[in-house]
């Protein structure tokens, strides 16, 4: 049966369709594409439906971004099942406060930027909290609040994504569950005042929750974030092999069947630097741009691919330009490294797709 194309009237996507073709659903955006036949019996886009549906859904978009990632977000895109998808973007700057970020705000719009373009996240499935105007500041509350909404109702085949930029902190642990006895956090706009959120806290909001056929991915770029989601294994890209990271007490730190993955920008010991060795002029977190190079430059890679880009990017971002790894190995008298973590609720092929 002979194939048409037809233009996705949200996105701009080709999409391919048959004559008989009743309707039909974009598989970037997941925008249903209402289809009728003209005069001549050829079918074609119903073009009111079309444009009432896109003033409704479209997203506000920099067109200065459009062109560049584009071309990728097609590609992508095509190759990408449907699936639904939500997403928690966390960017915390602490403004006015002694330990002020710069680089987080660019952090989450990169990240944003990203699903949206890349991995076809609707706008109206992104909760996005940061310090600027028109959004929910990232306190302890609001967090945890969208950590739960991220999780709630999740269903076989959902993709979530939990991506947190703002400081992290260790402190000793209590329960017996950490093999290198302490646990990890990462700090809210208010931690100062209503605490850190504990990787205990955020694997039960956020991993126990998952039932079969839903995949979690976390991406934490913070100080001490190896193991922040408290995942059962940790992936060693020396020995390329999983090591144990069950709780030394036997607490249960299991999903319900689905699977939590998270990437984080350092091991537990480590810091996690901002700098301007990628942009030249302007600050953005070591390991989220490192993220966003390697799935940009090659959107159909491995896990391993991704590693190994992230790595490899990092690594030349040290060796050159990278003025706070300079500043903090004169401070510390020590050399800083931050090698990105791989952990995972279960055991799985790092050569598999890496998908959002």
């Amino acid at each position: 049966m002979e194939a048409m194309e037809i233009r996705c009237r949200k996105c701009s996507l080709p999409v391919k369709t048959t004559h008989t073709a009743k309707k039909l659903r974009c598989p970037r955006c997941h925008a249903e594409i209402p289809l009728h036949l003209n005069q001549n019996g050829i079918q074609e886009n119903n073009t009111h439906s079309g444009r009432q549906r896109e003033n409704q859904d479209q997203p506000n978009r920099s067109s200065g971004h459009e062109s560049s990632t584009n071309r990728l977000s097609v590609a992508a895109s095509l190759s990408y099942p449907a699936t639904r998808k939500r997403a928690l973007i966390c960017g915390v700057t602490y403004t006015n406060q002694k330990y002020e970020l710069k680089g987080t705000i660019n952090d989450a719009h990169l990240m944003k930027d990203l699903l949206q373009k890349i991995y076809g996240f609707p706008e109206q499935t992104i909760r996005f909290l940061t310090e600027h105007a028109g959004t929910l500041p990232p306190t302890r509350k609001h967090m945890e609040e969208g950590m739960r909404w991220l999780v709630e109702g999740c269903q076989h085949g959902d993709s979530l994504v939990f991506y947190f930029a703002g400081h992290g902190l260790r402190r000793r642990d209590y329960d017996y569950d950490e093999l290198d006895g302490y646990d990890e956090t990462i700090c809210p706009l208010d931690f100062a005042t209503n605490g850190m959120i504990l990787d205990n806290d955020i694997n039960a909001m956020i991993v126990r929750p998952l039932v079969k056929g839903v995949k979690l991915h976390a991406i934490i770029d913070s100080c001490h974030s190896g193991t922040v989601l408290d995942l059962q294994h940790v992936y060693d890209d020396k020995l390329h092999k999983w090591k144990n990271n069950s709780p030394p007490n036997g607490a249960n730190k299991s999903t319900k069947g689905g699977q939590a993955i998270c990437l984080s920008a350092c091991q537990d010991d480590q810091f996690a630097l901002g700098c301007t060795a990628f942009t030249k002029s302007v600050i953005i977190g070591a390991m989220t741009y490192c993220f966003q190079h390697a799935v940009q430059k090659n959107p159909g890679l491995s896990y391993l691919d991704l590693l190994d880009s992230m790595e490899e990017t990092m690594s030349k971002a040290y060796e050159s330009r990278c003025i706070s790894a300079k500043f903090f190995n004169r401070l510390l008298h020590r050399q800083i490294n931050q090698e990105t973590r791989l952990s995972s609720s279960q055991v799985f092929d790092i050569n598999d797709r890496f998908m959002l």
